[in-house]
């Protein structure tokens, strides 16, 4: 396929998002099976709350990350930007969508290059982690990390979304070897990344075992990259058979659980279908280090820019804020020893 049909699929990506129905279909993130007991006397000011933390060696205001969404066609880089500037304001981190296409054609680097807006923050480069069988290596996973003066490299994992998709690249064969060489050679971290089918506790361990410093869950019951892909697909077999997989995945609690007692000491970002404070609040206490969402922002940006990207995630942190106001956790370190008790 050519680096034009790349372009074009972010294009079509982004629209379909924003409107389309992709929520996953008979699965959820488990979120809402946990509560927390509430406490009637937190002795605290709920002002003086602290969700200041560090990730990767960076320092951040709240545990959140803008998780990566885009890039790679022109459209793209104003909602790269409105992101960024809202990521800026928050002190919050930020990943951006799989770079290949700017790797293929540098005119579309722009598309990716938030710092002139963002100078301060956590940024994450993103390339698909089966590229390292398609031509992709060192080198360019470097240029990836130096195009937008990246602090870490996401590697994302989407095997479902390739087998479902037109054009999928579909050989994973090996690739474990391909990153344990990378992450000894890169210079800045790099970090596994579902896209929403969610990582378990053997494919974490062989990931850090290979080198990898964090895990992004990317767990099951938020946006399913197979109705994405659905939406694409050209023929009704196809369509049906990427709507087979809609429900697929570890929920996003699982994932989070799983990782956390198998990996006691390696960072953790919870991300998938977290749509509230209150889910930020949850994932740290079931084990991650940072929550993240993607879709929310983007539709967010959509519908009014950086300030509405802004107002979105300071809803959020209110809103976890508050969880731990209700739960007596005057930080992050009282928050993960905060119990959840679990509802059928």
């Amino acid at each position: 396929m050519t680096e034009t049909a790349t372009e074009g699929r972010k294009i079509d990506h982004v629209n379909i998002v924003i409107n389309e129905d992709v929520n996953a279909k008979g699965i959820t993130t488990g979120f809402g099976s946990y509560h927390f007991e509430h406490d009637a006397l937190p002795e605290l000011d709920m002002h003086s709350i602290d969700l200041r933390t560090t990730f990767l060696g960076k320092k951040l205001n709240a545990p959140f990350l803008i998780s990566s969404m885009t890039g790679g066609a022109a459209p793209t880089e104003e909602i790269n930007l409105q992101l960024a500037e809202a990521a800026q304001a928050l002190g919050v981190a930020m990943g951006v969508g799989s770079q290949r296409a700017a790797i293929f054609d540098s005119n579309l680097a722009s598309s990716y290059q938030v710092r002139r807006v963002a100078p301060d923050i956590a940024l994450f480069a993103n390339l698909g982690a089966v590229q390292l069988n398609y031509g992709y290596g060192i080198e360019q996973c470097q240029r990836a990390v130096d195009m937008i003066e990246a602090d870490a490299l996401i590697l994302h994992f989407n095997a479902l979304q390739e087998a479902v998709q037109p054009e999928g690249d579909t050989n994973f064969a090996g690739l474990l070897a391909k990153i344990e060489a990378l992450c000894r050679a890169l210079p800045v971290p790099v970090i596994a990344k579902e896209v929403g089918n969610g990582i378990g506790s053997k494919a974490a361990k062989r990931l850090v075992e290979a080198g990898v410093q964090a895990i992004d869950v990317a767990g099951a019951g938020g946006t399913s990259w197979s109705e994405v892909e659905r939406f694409r697909q050209p023929s009704k077999t196809g369509q049906t058979t990427a709507g087979t997989f809609a429900g697929w995945g570890i929920p996003t609690t699982e994932a989070i659980k799983q990782v956390r007692a198998a990996l006691p000491t390696i960072g953790i970002i919870g991300s998938g279908g977290v749509r509230s404070g209150l889910d930020i609040a949850k994932a740290i206490a079931l084990g991650a280090d940072l929550g993240a969402s993607a879709a929310p922002n983007l539709l967010a940006q959509n519908k009014g820019g950086s300030d509405a990207v802004h107002a979105a995630i300071s809803a959020m942190l209110d809103q976890l804020r508050i969880s731990m106001f209700c739960t007596g956790a005057a930080d992050l370190a009282a928050l993960r020893q905060t119990p959840l008790y679990r509802v059928s």
